[in-house]
């Protein structure tokens, strides 16, 4: 849509007020801190402030409906993972259609999964835990996250690509499913690192392989599963700022430049790098919702073929 002359000249203004950062987490979480990092930076270039607000709950969805019903004018936009379009959709009923009603405007951060086991599982390393798995059929469960997602496709994967035959055991959230592991009552779990790295440095978990395209500098000693023969498990998850796509495109470009200046800055890559991410590329938001299409018609086609239903 084209804007009117008052219209342009009110974005050349933007921002004149506040911004706001939804998150669909908890204060303290991955995602809350990716935004709190970066809403710094970006309050100083902009000389507005830009708060975060936290919306957990329902898999992100409070956070997305929040984003949806705002004012379209600029003061509003989220910052969430690309599960939100591309993993959840297929894991719960969803009251709209995320690949038409959001849009990524950059890609912050990315990180990929780590598979791992107990510290009362005799393995360690990858081959040693696929032994042990073979020796115990029907024995060994692995954890997600939450079902529906990656942290449950990717044991999946596993499976078919190992012949392992690892029960699925869905959680409402990491801290139980990682609870439940170092309790014994899993053997196993595909987790964010970040999630897994105190109780690893405690002793209580070990980490086997990443998913990720290359070794994470928070387990340089992890080799990714690509290393071990099994590319077709290397995936990684992203954290984005997003918008709705009826914006007025010269505010979601402003915001993107913006953001994407932000990134550059030493201070916000080593806070990312303390948390075990890499800086997000400069992929486009075409090229990101490319991405987030194909990312979850693969997502839906494992979920169909093991005849899960959202719930």
């Amino acid at each position: 849509m084209l804007l009117s002359s008052a219209g342009l000249a009110w974005a050349q203004h933007w921002p004149d007020k506040p911004i706001r950062f939804v998150v669909g987490g908890p204060a303290g979480g991955g995602v809350d801190l990716a935004a709190r990092v970066l809403a710094e930076r970006l309050s100083a270039q902009f000389g507005q402030q830009v708060i975060v607000d936290n919306k957990p709950g329902a898999a992100g969805l409070i956070g997305a409906a929040d984003l949806l019903k705002s004012p379209r004018d600029g003061s509003t936009f989220m910052v969430q993972v690309n599960a939100i379009v591309s993993e959840i959709p297929h894991a719960v009923k969803m009251p709209f259609d995320p690949l038409k009603a959001l849009k990524p405007l950059a890609e912050l951060s990315r990180l990929g999964l780590v598979f791992s086991t107990n510290s009362q599982v005799p393995a360690n390393t990858l081959s040693e835990f696929i032994t042990y798995a073979k020796a115990n059929k029907g024995k060994v469960n692995f954890a997600s996250y939450s079902a529906g997602t990656l942290s449950h496709t990717l044991g999946l994967a596993l499976n078919k690509q190992a012949g392992l035959d690892m029960v699925h055991v869905a959680y409402k959230g990491s801290p139980p499913a990682l609870q439940d592991l170092m309790g014994g009552q899993v053997q196993a779990s595909f987790d964010v690192a970040g999630n897994v790295e105190p109780h690893v440095k405690a002793g209580r978990i070990k980490v086997l392989a990443t998913t990720a395209p290359q070794r994470l500098p928070m387990f340089p000693e992890v080799p990714t599963f690509a290393e071990l023969g099994y590319k077709d498990l290397t995936e990684v998850i992203w954290i984005g700022l997003w918008t709705t796509p009826d914006l007025p495109a010269p505010i979601q470009q402003k915001m993107r430049d913006a953001t994407l200046k932000a990134l550059q800055d030493p201070k916000l890559r080593e806070a990312y790098a303390k948390m075990g991410w890499s800086i997000g590329g400069h992929a486009t938001p075409d090229e990101l919702m490319s991405s987030l299409r194909a990312a979850s018609d693969k997502q839906g086609a494992v979920l169909q073929s093991i005849g899960f239903k959202p719930e």
